[in-house]
């Protein structure tokens, strides 16, 4: 749990948001006070990530994040994330126009969940992946740049297309990197990939692709050690930049914008500078005749703003929901009645942060980017695949030649959930790229024992008039003595307090600078 308000803890900037609603209140005309900051949902029959019951109101998940221990990463204050990838766009400042491409980008993607709007995609390796890391509009669907592969390493041939109907691709993404309620999360989904992969007759279970072949349990030792591990870092890392820059979700701004009125034309109803723009055939103002009986916003309130997506889950399985022409602020995600949105705030993507931390460390552990064979597939029947409603269609295969993309699948599925804005996708993946990096490089150190010449370094610097500080770097869960000796050549003698156990990144001692020349060290080990 979190520490109470009064000693620093998460204070609730914005009431909830009653989903069932219209508009962003909690029911009762409590509105918004800061809509770049996380508005909490109340939820009827809400369940949390295990399936179980909640209260209608969501507590924040996770909100002590900010000072959980990670394997490697370093940092001095602990009011900061771990890492800092900058703010998000937020609505009324500089990056306005921003967060407006955002928000849109969302409610695009939201308006190709129907599977019957006659549009197709080719989503085979030939085509899609192999994306920059630092590609990003913020617009969609231009939210990866990659062009997919020429051949399969593996096999020289080229990939085969894949064709679907873009609602099912959309529908299938959406729901198979989810990891929502009764799931085995993000992190577990990514042990499921390693265990695909150390099952492959492909694979050649060679550390780091080179040197000799290892048995199954050691394999599996280092595999799950280095997935775990990264998929920690990405967690302590991600929820660090989440409680610290609070964000808003796309849920909220999308209701609120649409709450405004239109952006575009002053001479039309509606008018208002910061809210959404006018797209045809996406973002529409209603009008009498618009809101005719047969017309396209039939039955929309004349002089308010319609959005063509995703009606909501409804009791119904015998056909997709579509998508349709409904009030802005009555917009909702991808996602099922009873969970709608994660407990906690929006920026930046835990998905993306898990998935490319885990993939990093896939990647070298296996020595190649690729999936074995060159090509990791995973199948979804017809009809009886999708838990939101009815589908897919036909059968639908994802079909991914990398690790890297396989993230990217996970990344833009929560774009097509309605979860997150192309932003949180772009910083989850810049993080997890950093955190899955940082953790192979410790962890193949700690495999072949060179983690144990690791150098220790330190620094003195003067606090207040007559006191300095000495702080050395560290390996969290070994033992360091703290030694000092008049001169170079010794004899050193142990320092009060030791042997002390590393909690975290560095270990500082203080004391007096009382005007004698003194040497220092620090002896590792193991055990006390």
């Amino acid at each position: 749990p979190d520490y109470p308000a009064g000693q620093g803890g998460y204070v609730y900037i914005n009431p909830p948001m009653a989903v069932t609603f219209d508009g962003i209140t909690d029911g009762s005309g409590h509105t918004v006070v800061d809509i770049n900051r996380w508005q909490r949902l109340q939820i009827v029959n809400a369940v949390d990530q295990n399936g179980f019951p909640q209260g209608p109101i969501q507590n924040y998940l996770g909100v002590q994040w900010l000072g959980v221990k990670p394997y490697q990463l370093a940092r001095i204050d602990s009011t900061l994330p771990w890492i800092d990838p900058g703010p998000p766009p937020f609505f009324g400042t500089a990056t306005h126009a921003q967060f407006v491409k955002e928000v849109v980008a969302v409610i695009r993607a939201s308006s190709q969940l129907d599977p019957d709007d006659g549009a197709t995609i080719d989503i085979s390796p030939a085509v899609y992946g192999n994306n920059s890391l630092d590609f990003s509009t913020g617009e969609f669907p231009d939210v990866y740049d990659g062009t997919g592969y020429k051949a399969n390493p593996a096999t020289g041939a080229p990939y085969a297309p894949n064709v679907v109907k873009r609602g099912d691709y959309a529908r299938v993404l959406s729901e198979f990197w989810a990891d929502g309620p009764s799931s085995e999360t993000p992190p577990g989904h990514w042990n499921v990939i390693a265990n695909t992969v150390a099952d492959s007759p492909l694979l050649s279970k060679q550390i780091g692709g080179k040197g000799p072949v290892v048995d199954d349990l050691e394999w599996d030792v280092k595999t799950y050690f280095a997935v775990n591990a990264a998929t920690h870092e990405a967690a302590c890392a991600c929820w660090g930049i989440k409680r610290y820059y609070d964000a808003w979700r796309p849920m909220s701004a999308i209701r609120y914008l649409g709450g405004l009125g239109q952006s575009s034309n002053p001479a039309l109803p509606a008018y208002n500078a910061k809210g959404l723009p006018l797209i045809n055939n996406l973002i529409e103002l209603v009008t009498d005749a618009s809101s005719a009986f047969g017309e396209r916003h039939e039955g929309l309130t004349p002089g308010t703003i319609a959005i063509y997506c995703w009606p909501g889950e409804t009791p119904q399985r015998v056909a997709p929901n579509g998508v349709h022409w409904l009030p802005a602020t009555t917009w909702t995600t991808y996602q099922r009645t009873n969970f709608v949105v994660p407990a906690f705030p929006g920026y930046i993507s835990g998905h993306s942060t898990f998935s490319r931390s885990a993939a990093e460390v896939l990647t070298a552990i296996t020595g190649s980017e690729f999936f074995p064979g060159g090509l990791g597939v995973f199948s979804f029947p017809q009809d009886t695949a999708l838990r939101n409603e009815k589908g897919p269609t036909a059968t639908v295969e994802l079909r991914y030649a990398t690790y890297f993309d396989a993230a990217d699948g996970a990344g833009l599925s929560r774009i097509y959930g309605g979860i997150h804005p192309p932003i949180d996708n772009l910083g989850g993946r810049r993080v997890g790229a950093m955190t899955g990096k940082g953790v192979w490089e410790a962890a193949h150190k700690y495999f072949d024992g060179s983690i144990s010449q690791s150098p220790v370094n330190m620094a003195l610097k003067k606090v207040g008039s007559n006191k300095g500080e000495l702080r050395f770097n560290t390996l969290r869960a070994m033992y360091y003595r703290l030694q000092s000796a008049p001169g170079v050549a010794g004899p050193f003698t142990d320092l009060p307090g030791g042997p002390i156990q590393a909690l975290d990144s560095s270990i500082a001692t203080t004391n007096s600078l009382d005007g004698f020349e003194r040497y220092f060290r620090a002896i590792r080990t193991l055990t006390p």
